[in-house]
């Protein structure tokens, strides 16, 4: 019985040194891939988070502007066409 525990124990030992070892390992696999993936990323012409983020915010607010213009240059053609037209719809003289 003794026997049985003290084999069960070195097994579970060694397991937990072999799980020990291979999270070592996954751990340097991952470092080297991130490794390979920055050096691939800054080769090509990609945009950081950072300024795609800024350019978004800038686009929108742009076309937020924009809008506010249209609406701007739309009360204008139409007081423009009142005093053309006259008030009630006709050429003026």
């Amino acid at each position: 019985m003794q026997v049985d525990n003290k084999l069960l124990d070195d097994l579970a030992r060694l397991a937990g040194g072999m799980f020990g070892a291979l999270a070592g390992v996954r751990s340097e696999i991952e470092g080297q891939f991130r490794q390979c993936l920055e050096r691939i990323l800054a080769q090509m012409d990609v945009v950081s988070r950072e300024e795609f983020e800024a350019t978004r915010d800038m686009a929108a607010k742009a076309r937020a502007e924009q809008e506010d213009l249209l609406e701007r240059i739309a009360g204008l053609e139409l007081a423009l066409e009142r005093l053309t037209t006259g008030r009630n719809g006709g050429p003026t003289r």
